[in-house]
């Protein structure tokens, strides 16, 4: 043996017997595993602020780029509401061709538009997720009332979850 086949302080050196696992994945044989259609457009997702407190954080997240994200708050509990721009609009209609709601909220304000868009979402098959900005406090009335109409709830959440959220869901 040479001095090239030892290491000094191991012993002889092992030797790979096959082709590495990146020369596998490179093969015509694994590469019919592999998904080759681009990914999905962006969602249309709409945030919506439950309180003035969340409306503060929306109004912060909406100043970033987004793809179909279009963000509102509470005018009047269950029919209408105001995007950030200041017009307002039906929620039927911000609820048309829409698959993601995201609601945000830091009180129990608003429990009846919660339900109305909770309700609305469910009958439409629009996926529902509810941000819970009470920074250290596991429950509150906000948790209360988002509870039943968000599957997906993050608690206790802070303001940048939610502009981690939108991108992780291709807002």
């Amino acid at each position: 043996m040479s001095d090239h086949d030892h290491d000094h302080a191991s012993g002889p050196r092992s030797v790979p017997a096959g082709p590495s696992s990146c020369a596998e994945a490179a093969t015509a044989k694994e590469a019919a595993y592999r998904i080759d259609y681009p990914l999905s457009a962006a969602r249309n997702t709409r945030v919506v602020a439950l309180d003035d407190e969340a409306e503060r954080i929306i109004r912060s997240a909406a100043l970033l780029e987004w793809g179909q994200a279009r963000f509102f708050s509470i005018t009047d509990p269950g029919e209408m509401l105001a995007e950030v721009d200041g017009s307002n609009v039906p929620l039927d209609e911000v609820m048309t061709d829409t698959n993601t709601v995201v609601m945000v909220a830091t009180s129990g304000e608003n429990a009846t538009a919660v339900t109305a868009i909770g309700d609305l979402a469910r009958e439409r098959g629009i996926m529902t997720a509810g941000l819970v900005v009470t920074p250290g406090a596991l429950t509150s009335d906000a948790l209360f009332h988002l509870r039943p109409h968000a599957r997906i709830l993050l608690v206790p959440a802070e303001e940048d979850d939610l502009i981690e959220l939108l991108r992780a869901t291709r807002a």
